[in-house]
């Protein structure tokens, strides 16, 4: 990488190589497209020397799409040069540079051809992606589109999609990239050197160019980072941090909690100029307080603007501290974890009178285990491939700077998934304090934080998991706060029940065996090799020897299982899922399929296989276990342990399925069309999980206070309380006279009368089955049309079928193509929801569509979002097995199925859709309810009744685009 300009001896001056950023425009992706574009940026010496860019005649008429995408016309390149006058001032820019460009192999594509239309030879220098660069030296970046990273970077990009701007940011970016290579330290750039061998790649070649010259120019610096076993890290050993306060600071702490009140908000109005309290997080503060004063539970719904957050945070922390017990805090989503621990738990710290900690613990497969990250390294146990390698190098240098070894920190691209299950921390392999890593490791710090915490925040999965463990996860605690609560019964299902997929079992089987060379068993031959002499060894590899062809054996009966199990869901398959592309079928003990006794067969010769296997690997590592040392193969046994359990787990969990062991579970099976037997789940789930919510959770906690933005159907926590096994009245607390447990539904901190205006199409098409449904979808694309033109686009659609979705999607992006408005659409433009909710808000006049994890906890304030519509009331669907599993039951209670489960569950569903559209104070916008039984039925009265007290009105659907006119004002345009 690193070429002398001066002999030896005279004052040596190392230069950097020149790099040469190439974008190109085009009429097309594929072979026979011409360029339209140039743009090219010289880097030498890390500076931007020179530029070429210029328009080209391609000779063909550019479509219309490249023209929507990049502004370039026919009418533009008519004069411009020829392709062989361009490549002849282009060529000379690139003799002695190595190519760098942002999806490289694009552009060398096109680079190569037109080369040899034009008579010169092809480039033969070395190329770079951006890409990957990106991937490995920002490993916390979410995204790598061109757009999206110069944005992350403060990059002005003027004209995306035009070569020169292109290219511009993409050298940019590339110096960005590279200065960060720099600014590594030494060992993690030897680290990323090793993991992409020069030989391999152009990277690889790169990357040991800059080792070798960081070696002669960069001393270690001991300062910067904590090294350790040949890592870099930015964590010292867990266990010595100072206390945060002293008893006298607790003591002082006034035992009146409105005074200590008092003094945080005298903090948050010094902190925040126009701070102003707000009645109703006023209330829920008190309320709580209360509650863990007199060891009562309490339902308090709290809606969208409360500021729940610091709500429960406040006296949460305040409780724990006075009275020197822990608070255990709960969420449903990662997300809002995260958001406590990055916003809301920074500003206490700055406004509580006293200090306190406050920690974030998650399930163990969240955090890296270090000692198997280490073992993956140094056996380069990876994939055919580039991925792995791309993966541990990215984690490589994370490490130097992460301080919680938490995956939520790193983006991975493709298989980065599955190698993180590889690497991540679990129960069955953690060698504890007989590990290296221990006082380094990430799930032990965070445990140990947690239980010098005064608030530990968790998330409902864990809970479940502790509870499974009988307490030995989260530290002991007696109060529990349960945010975003109307999912908790959700995950109580998921995590009480058993569930195997077909990777569940096919990736422990390769984690054990890959090939000849990959693999735990045939790395842990080659190193017994060495004592090939040693009787031990011998019969240790002769052992691995005969487990081989038993792997492959339980490999082939498990792919046969899951294939027949998918044709008979093929055939069985209920129609009328949400999503066309996912095959369910319930499974009932008396109505079995007449082949499941076939299955069952082949059931049990698996069964018996993984079996022996289990017995073999037990066997042989607790023969191991003796001399581990002797034979430096602690690593080994730990992690071969572990498989050994989780084979067994995985044994029973199938026995449990075909044999449907419970008659209090409902067992199902689960496909995706596109990957087929390979896509397989085994479900089983228990019918009703309230008995053991109640039990281990309110008759076992002194106070669990329970809060959501829905948690109330028509005003009644009937739903909610039934869900978590609860009735109201609770029986009176017999010293204090009061009940046991409190509802609480708070008042809106919104205008929602003067915010809100829903509108209700009256006659519009409704759906049957499947009658009727092209006329309305006809009818839906008219009014939306309609309606996005006049609101500027600025506009959320939430559907409740995949299908529908992409539908209207195709409709939607034609027909509001001509007025400038681009739409979005989730399983289409991409499946990440935050991408396209940043590409939403980024584009302005723009229409997302969504479904599924759009009804709830997405944040767009402002004028980015004036208009939400519902396409349908979110029904679950009726034949889904728990849902027809609980149905069942009710009926069985001689109870209404439909209006006891189906109707509240679309409730709560519908109230988080309608959250969307008001998040500050200052919003306005309309909702448009496209589903004429909330006014034609019954029951359509309890969805508008739950609604937080938005104007409501019913029109015909012409009269729609007016009123919405009228209601915002200026902020819309004429319809014609």
């Amino acid at each position: 990488m690193w070429y002398d300009k001066r002999e030896a001896g005279k004052g040596r001056r190392l230069e950097l190589m020149k790099f040469a950023v190439l974008d190109f425009e085009t009429t097309g992706t594929g072979p026979a497209d011409e360029l339209i574009q140039v743009g090219l940026v010289i880097i030498d010496d890390m500076e931007v020397t020179d530029r070429y860019t210029s328009l080209v005649n391609p000779g063909v008429s550019i479509p219309s799409s490249i023209t929507e995408l990049t502004g370039i016309t026919d009418e533009m390149v008519k004069h411009a040069p020829k392709l062989d006058e361009i490549m002849g001032e282009m060529y000379p820019f690139l003799f002695d540079c190595v190519l760098v460009a942002h999806h490289a192999a694009f552009d060398l594509g096109f680079l190569q051809r037109a080369l040899r239309k034009t008579g010169y030879p092809d480039f033969s220098g070395r190329v770079l992606d951006t890409i990957d660069m990106l991937r490995i030296m920002y490993p916390s970046l979410p995204t790598y589109q061109l757009g999206m990273v110069a944005g992350a970077f403060g990059i002005a990009h003027e004209r995306p999609h035009q070569a020169d701007s292109d290219a511009d940011v993409t050298a940019e970016i590339w110096i960005r990239s590279v200065n960060r290579l720099f600014s590594l330290p030494l060992l993690t750039v030897q680290r990323l050197a090793h993991l992409l061998p020069a030989e391999n790649s152009d990277l690889g070649w790169f990357l040991s160019e800059t080792a070798r010259y960081k070696e002669h120019q960069t001393p270690l610096d001991q300062d910067a980072h904590q090294y350790f076993r040949q890592f870099a890290l930015n964590v010292e050993d867990w266990g010595d941090e100072p206390p945060v306060r002293d008893e006298s600071d607790v003591l002082e702490l006034s035992p009146d909690f409105d005074e200590v009140y008092e003094e945080v908000k005298t903090a948050l109005q010094k902190k925040f100029e126009h701070f102003e309290s707000r009645e109703a997080q006023e209330m829920m503060i008190h309320e709580i307080e209360s509650a863990f004063e007199e060891d009562r539970h309490l339902m308090i719904e709290a809606g969208t603007g409360t500021g729940k957050s610091l709500g429960y945070l406040i006296p949460s922390l305040y409780y724990g501290i006075k009275n020197d017990e822990k608070v255990v805090v709960s969420t449903h989503t990662i997300n809002l974890q995260e958001q406590l621990r990055e916003r809301d738990v920074p500003l206490l710290h700055d406004i509580f009178p006293i200090g306190f900690r406050a920690s974030v613990l998650k399930g163990r497969s969240h955090y890296l285990c270090l000692r198997k990250f280490e073992n993956q390294i140094n056996t380069m146990d990876f994939d055919p491939g580039k991925e792995d390698a791309i993966t541990a190098a990215q984690m490589v240098v994370w490490l130097s700077e992460t301080k919680t070894g938490d995956e939520e920190e790193l983006h991975f691209g493709n298989k980065g998934a599955a190698f993180w299950h590889t690497v991540s921390s679990d129960a069955e392999s953690c060698q504890n304090r007989q590990c290296p890593w221990f006082k380094k490791c990430f799930y032990h710090r965070a445990r140990h934080e947690a239980n010098n915490s005064d608030v530990v925040i968790t998330n409902h999965s864990l809970l479940f998991t502790d509870m499974k463990a009988e307490n030995r996860v989260l530290p002991a605690y007696k109060r529990l706060v349960l945010d975003e609560a109307h999912h908790f019964e959700e995950v109580a299902s998921k995590h009480l029940g058993k569930d195997l997929h077909h990777l569940g079992l096919t990736n422990w089987l390769l984690f054990l065996f890959k090939d000849s060379k990959n693999g735990q068993l045939p790395m842990l031959r080659t190193k017994l090799q060495r004592y090939n002499d040693d009787y031990r060894a011998a019969t240790w590899m002769s052992g691995i020897d005969h487990l081989y062809p038993k792997l492959i054996t339980i490999k082939e009966e498990w792919d046969f299982l899951c294939e027949r199990l998918y044709e008979l869901l093929q055939t069985n398959a209920e129609p009328g899922q949400i999503d066309p592309g996912q095959l369910v079928m319930r499974l009932k003990k008396d109505s079995l399929p007449s082949n499941w006794k076939d299955l069952m067969a082949l059931e049990d010769n698996l069964y018996l296989h993984l079996q022996e296997v289990h017995k073999s690997i037990d066997s042989m590592v607790q023969d191991m276990k003796e001399v581990q040392e002797e034979y430096d193969l602690q690593s080994f046994v730990t992690d071969l342990s572990g498989v050994g359990k989780e084979l067994q787990n995985i044994k029973e969990t199938l026995r449990f399925f075909m044999k449907q062991s419970d008659d209090q579970f409902v067992y199902w099976i689960e496909a995706g069309t596109y990957s087929k037997s390979r896509s397989i789940s085994l479900i089983s789930v228990p019918m009703d999980v309230s008995p053991l919510i109640r039990e281990h959770f309110f008759e076992n906690k002194d106070s669990v206070i329970m809060t959501s933005a829905t948690l109330s159907v028509n005003k009644s926590f009937q739903y909610s309380l039934d869900q978590f096994g609860l009735k109201q009245p609770a029986e009176p607390n017999e010293e204090s006279g009061k009940a046991k447990l409190r509802t609480v539904l708070l008042p809106s901190p919104f205008q929602y009368r003067q915010q809100a205006l829903v509108c209700i199409p009256r006659g519009f098409p409704v759906i049957k089955g499947r009658s009727g449904e092209e006329e309305f979808l006809q009818a839906l694309t008219d009014s939306l049309t309609e309606v996005a033109i006049a609101t500027k686009g600025r506009m959320l659609i939430l559907f409740t079928s995949n299908r529908m979705l992409k539908q209207a999607h195709a409709v939607l992006k034609s027909n509001l193509k001509p007025h400038g408005i681009h739409v979005l659409g989730q399983g289409v433009d991409s499946g990440n929801r935050s991408k396209l909710t940043r590409l939403f808000q980024d584009h302005g006049a723009c229409v997302l569509l969504g479904t599924n994890s759009f009804w709830e906890g997405v944040d767009i304030p402002g004028d980015a979002l004036t208009c939400l519509a519902i396409v349908r009331l979110p029904f679950q669907p009726p034949n889904h097995p728990l849902v027809e599993a609980k149905s069942e039951n009710l009926k069985r209670l001689n109870q209404n199925p439909f209006m006891k489960l189906s109707v509240p569950q679309a409730v709560i569903r519908f109230k988080q859709g309608f959250g969307r559209l008001v998040r500050r104070s200052s919003d306005k916008g309309i909702v448009l309810i496209y589903d004429t039984r909330v006014i034609e039925t019954q029951y359509g009265k309890h969805f508008l009744y739950s609604l937080p007290g938005p104007k409501i009105e019913h029109m015909p659907v012409e009269a729609i685009v007016p009123r919405i006119q009228e209601w915002m004002g200026e902020n819309t345009v004429e319809v014609n």
